[in-house]
């Protein structure tokens, strides 16, 4: 394990809620201690010489394979119900650390930041404390350590306020989708099924999408439009 007290900010950390689509269901990246069946948010720590947001780009890279991501934070996070060596004690102790004064035991403020991802686009690779990292569908997802379930919830909030733009941004859909598809993302983020004929209403009037030619794969009078987003100025 390569972190150097010297290396890093003292009793400052982030965490990362990473939302990935598969198609139909909203999931999420959770880490795994299996020696200690304990289950995390991927987070890191900031190093001395780098801004917090290339930090959290960083780690987020070295856990997807991904370099444009786009991060955005939502929260931080300082209760004491959240400082907990013991269990930071128990991962360490699996990695051949039982130095009481390690300085990973001490308090720490976390700042939350979450992203909404293509899920197919990911090749998830565990952090160096950490056993495994597996994507989780959202209603499934277990107890995780310290205050992490918060976090999460607390990003989920934050994703559904402004959905309609922050779509925009996101690395989600592929460039050319369906209404279909469109609101199978809502439908998942949201937590419950749009209207259909509602939805659609909705979103053209938004004048956030451009149409283009009809997705033929069946019936030519059942064929879908296809959609992009309008590019940002």
């Amino acid at each position: 394990m390569h972190l150097a007290k010297e290396e890093y900010l003292p009793n400052i950390s982030y965490d990362s809620v990473i939302f990935g689509f598969s198609g139909e269901k909203l999931k999420i990246l959770i880490l795994e201690y299996h020696n200690i069946k304990t289950f995390a948010l991927p987070g890191g720590f900031v190093k001395v010489n780098e801004p917090l947001d290339e930090a959290v780009k960083r780690g987020l890279s070295e856990r997807t394979g991904l370099d444009e991501i786009y991060l955005e934070q939502f929260h931080t996070f300082g209760s004491m119900d959240r400082f907990n060596p013991s269990v930071m004690r128990s991962i360490l102790a699996e990695q051949g650390h039982f130095l009481e004064n390690h300085w990973l035991l001490g308090r720490f403020i976390t700042v939350g930041y979450y992203a909404l991802i293509n899920y197919e686009n990911v090749v998830p690779m565990p952090d160096e404390l950490s056993d495994s990292i597996e994507w989780y569908d959202f209603d499934q997802v277990p107890q995780l350590m310290m205050d992490h379930n918060e976090i999460v919830q607390k990003a989920l909030d934050h994703l559904r306020t402004n959905l309609d733009q922050k779509l925009l941004s996101f690395n989600l859909l592929p460039e050319r989708f369906t209404m279909k598809e469109l609101k199978q993302v809502y439908d998942a983020i949201l937590g419950e099924t749009q209207n259909r004929a509602n939805f659609q209403r909705k979103m053209l009037g938004l004048n956030i999408l451009e149409r283009h030619e009809k997705l033929f794969l069946g019936g030519s009078h059942k064929a879908p439009y296809l959609y992009s987003f309008k590019k940002r100025n």
